[in-house]
């Protein structure tokens, strides 16, 4: 029942209006908060610890709840809440929002005002990026954006779901993304210092927990755009970054659609594609809705395969 599960979070999700405010969100932060004060004490064991507190707990009480609904009320409830989990997780308009936005600023010609949003959306110094430069960065944060909210969420709901894990894969895969990087925002902040160590073992255990999903991203952006140059651009820049899971994400969607992205993390490299421009938009909005359908249908697939099974 995972499609199910998936499809109606989808619809749901679209029709949410963008929220600071969401208590579900102001809850996992405060837990977030409280597993790292109360486990950090500095050590590489303690971190974790900490780490384990911080995502696996919420993991396994959404699983405990699947799995009592599912025992003593059958799948429709278990559907249900794996349904409002994946809600929750979900955040097309985490990205979609600001992409609009700029988008909508850089076709009325104001460039000052999407310097603006790209800055407030990102907190990068965005004051003397040329026009292109604005829209390859609003690529590039889309993209990524897209993968860690959306793609990077299915992935690991459909592992753990096919497993009979409901949806813990999703809270997990969530969390893995969301602690590393509150912890070092509070750390700078100096509101809660954070151990080296544990902002390490946050940072690594992500990387291990993005490894897959991201491959499967890239792969699914070969699949519904230019395939040859998508898997070349993802070949040849792996063994020169190796470990970059974000990096293999944006050269798959440099080859899939021929445009150049992260120019100013590969400088002196004679990069392939086009500049970006705003036509170029248009062409990454459908790339990630042509994807989404991409795993609507996979999901269907093994879906239909485990009733039939």
């Amino acid at each position: 029942m995972s499609f199910i599960s998936v499809l109606i979070a989808l619809l749901l999700e679209q029709a949410r209006p963008l929220s600071r405010g969401n208590p579900v969100h102001a809850g996992l932060r405060a837990w977030v908060r409280w597993s790292s004060r109360n486990f950090d004490a500095g050590n590489s064991v303690h971190g974790w610890l900490a780490w384990g507190v911080a995502v696996g707990g919420p993991s396994l009480f959404v699983l405990v709840i699947f799995l009592t609904l599912d025992t003593f009320l059958g799948w429709p409830a278990a559907v249900l809440w794996s349904v409002a989990v994946l809600y929750a997780t979900l955040g097309f308009r985490q990205f979609s929002f600001h992409f609009t936005q700029i988008r909508d600023a850089l076709a009325d010609g104001d460039e000052d005002r999407a310097r603006e949003l790209l800055a407030c959306w990102q907190q990068i110094d965005a004051s003397e990026l040329p026009r292109s430069e604005i829209v390859r960065h609003v690529i590039e944060h889309s993209v990524l954006s897209a993968h860690r909210h959306v793609f990077g969420v299915l992935a690991w709901f459909s592992v753990l779901a096919a497993l009979g894990f409901g949806p813990a894969g999703a809270v997990l895969y969530r969390l893995s993304e969301f602690v590393p990087r509150y912890w070092q925002y509070k750390s700078k902040s100096q509101h809660q210092p954070i151990s080296e160590a544990l902002q390490q073992t946050a940072a690594k255990a992500w990387q291990f927990v993005d490894w897959v999903p991201s491959r499967l991203t890239a792969i699914s952006f070969a699949v519904v755009g230019s395939f040859e140059e998508a898997i070349d651009g993802w070949r040849n820049y792996e063994p020169r970054f190796p470990g970059d899971n974000d990096g293999i994400v944006l050269a798959a969607t440099a080859g899939a659609v021929n445009i150049r992205l992260q120019e100013g993390e590969r400088e002196g490299e004679a990069l392939a594609g086009q500049t970006p421009e705003m036509a170029h938009l248009a062409v990454v909005v459908g790339l990630v809705w042509r994807t989404v359908v991409l795993w609507m249908v996979l999901l269907a697939l093994l879906t239909l395969a485990r009733l039939l099974g």
